[in-house]
């Protein structure tokens, strides 16, 4: 399972690479990189709940097959949109969201079956190492993105995501699951309010869900707006948008290690420690104009970035049983990857105004300050 899902990222990111470049490219508008990020995860927020309680019913293998199908479709379609030379923004826009799509019904699937293929103890291993298969995607995709960009164009990006998705579909048809789902005539409505009031009894769960959403609402904003930094602070092409990708991906796997090593004993207080330390790199990162400080910066920042969600992902499997994992899961992705393209549609309006250094400054300033209300103010999360 782990080859597959981090041969499959290396393709997606080995996309991502070029069709950020291109939208920035084809718009010369950040507002539209925001768009298309917002547009990829629109779906989760829609549909990641119904995909949580689908995840509790069906067999989650199945779910992640069909999402898997979904996903290498619109990476094809895209491959012959450019084959073909008639590609427009609005392709790759719409094409972004029924990948979300995809992945609103395989999110919640993949995130209950992950534990029911280790032990409890080994949980935070099980996170930190997917953790690092999706940040060392991270490193690998954008260096193949950028030489097959570079050497072969766009439409090989593309294609190469299309053929990557093969190796997780035969991982999932390889593992033995132990979990099997019950089956139940409830309503759907009436199985997501049992997730919902599960989270909220549950100690810690709710400031969990809020500080997973606060964090990608003001903390991704770095990475979704990297391009811009590339072009108008320090006046570089797709090169140096590799190099900084890179630096992030390398800081993000360092980070996932560390933490697996670890293995602290109060997670909720050094989750909250190491969002304070995010937000502080992402307004020294904004302010940086320096490219050597700014590498080692990111850097740092991926650490922090992985360290904290893999703390935070574990925190929250350990508090939930098999039975409404799906449910609980599904809620807390809607809560982290529905931040991110909230920030990125608010942040992507304000930077023509402000400048993307002084709008990623304060996003940065204002997640430590986040970080540190939990941290001194609200104590539910340090007692976990």
């Amino acid at each position: 399972m782990w080859l597959g899902a981090c041969t499959s990222q290396i393709g997606t990111f080995v996309q991502q690479f070029a069709q950020s470049w291109l939208v920035l490219d084809m718009t010369n508008d950040p507002f539209y990189l925001g768009l298309d990020v917002f547009l990829g995860t629109a779906p989760i927020i829609l549909f990641s709940l119904v995909g949580g309680v689908l995840a509790d019913r069906i067999d989650r293998r199945k779910l992640l097959l069909a999402s898997q199908y979904i996903q290498m479709t619109c990476a094809f379609i895209l491959t012959t949109l450019f084959y073909t030379h008639t590609v427009h923004v609005w392709h790759i826009l719409s094409l972004s969201f029924f990948v979300g799509c995809g992945q609103s019904m395989g999110g919640p699937a993949y995130s209950a079956l992950l534990p029911s293929l280790v032990d409890p103890k080994d949980l935070l291993n099980a996170v930190s190492m997917n953790s690092i298969q999706f940040n060392l995607a991270r490193i690998i995709g954008p260096t193949l993105g950028g030489l097959a960009y570079s050497f072969l164009g766009a439409t090989w990006c593309f294609g190469l995501n299309g053929l990557s998705y093969i190796a997780v579909i035969i991982s999932l048809y390889m593992i033995n699951v132990k979990f099997v789902p019950a089956k139940s005539s409830d309503r759907i409505m009436t199985s997501m309010k049992e997730g919902f009031q599960f989270i909220r009894q549950r100690e810690g769960l709710e400031p969990l869900v809020a500080l997973a959403f606060l964090m990608t609402l003001l903390g991704f904003a770095m990475v979704i707006f990297l391009p811009v930094f590339v072009k108008d602070v320090f006046n570089q092409g797709p090169k140096i948008y590799q190099l900084l990708l890179i630096c992030s991906g390398s800081g993000a796997i360092t980070g996932g290690l560390i933490v697996a090593a670890a293995r602290p004993k109060r997670q909720g207080l050094a989750v909250l420690l190491i969002v304070t330390i995010l937000g502080i790199l992402i307004a020294s990162f904004a302010l940086s104009r320096w490219l050597p400080l700014s590498c080692v910066l990111i850097f740092a920042s991926g650490m922090a970035t992985m360290g904290s969600a893999s703390l935070m992902l574990t925190t929250v499997q350990l508090l939930v049983a098999d039975e409404m994992r799906g449910r609980v899961m599904s809620v807390y992705n809607l809560a982290f990857r529905g931040g991110m393209p909230m920030g990125g549609l608010v942040l992507g309006r304000l930077i023509p105004f402000f400048g993307v250094s002084p709008t990623v400054a304060v996003a940065g300033s204002v997640l430590a300050a986040v970080a540190l209300y939990f941290l001194l103010v609200q104590r539910r999360i340090t007692a976990l």
